[in-house]
């Protein structure tokens, strides 16, 4: 079942996201059970909404790339993350 992960990381910075993004390149080279993902900002700080096919995937994702990254970027903190199995899927022309 497709999982959606919701992650909410207030001291990340637009700079940091994209130095992040750019190291990691997972939309030229996308992560094994990558299917959506949104990044904005809001007045509490940073957002991600990802649809994965398996919570375990993100995991994998997480320590095999991600974690190096953050970590080359600077980031200290941790984000607070949450997930929850998806009921209906819909994304018509999404860019």
């Amino acid at each position: 079942m497709a999982t959606v992960m919701f992650m909410h990381w207030p001291e990340v910075t637009k700079e940091k996201y994209e130095q992040v993004r750019n190291d990691v390149k997972w939309e030229t080279n996308v992560p094994n059970g990558a299917k959506f993902h949104v990044a904005w900002w809001a007045a509490d700080g940073f957002h991600v909404l990802d649809l994965w096919d398996s919570q375990p995937q993100f995991e994998r994702f997480v320590q095999d790339r991600l974690t190096g990254a953050v970590q080359r970027a600077g980031i200290t903190t941790q984000p607070n993350v949450e997930f929850a199995d998806a009921h209906a899927i819909f994304a018509p022309n999404v860019p």
